[in-house]
């Protein structure tokens, strides 16, 4: 598991389907006033992109990413 490695959800896409937290056999997501949540993010497995590749608003990046760091 990685500190540094967890996904951050953009809310300006997220449409609130909930299929990450349905997805995520790690608990890291949660549901909290009908959106997803990053509640457990000690428990994401390092470079896993799981809940990004099922998200279909394109809303899910990741802390620790390249790709985040240069949106950052």
């Amino acid at each position: 598991m990685a500190s540094t490695w967890y996904p951050v959800i953009d809310y300006d896409k997220c449409i609130g389907c909930m299929s990450c937290v349905e997805f995520c056999p790690h608990g890291v997501l949660e549901e909290s006033d009908g959106r997803p949540a990053v509640v457990r993010p000690d428990n994401c497995v390092e470079f896993c992109r799981g809940c990004q590749k099922i998200c279909d608003a394109e809303a899910i990046d990741y802390a620790g990413s390249s790709a985040h760091k240069a949106a950052g």
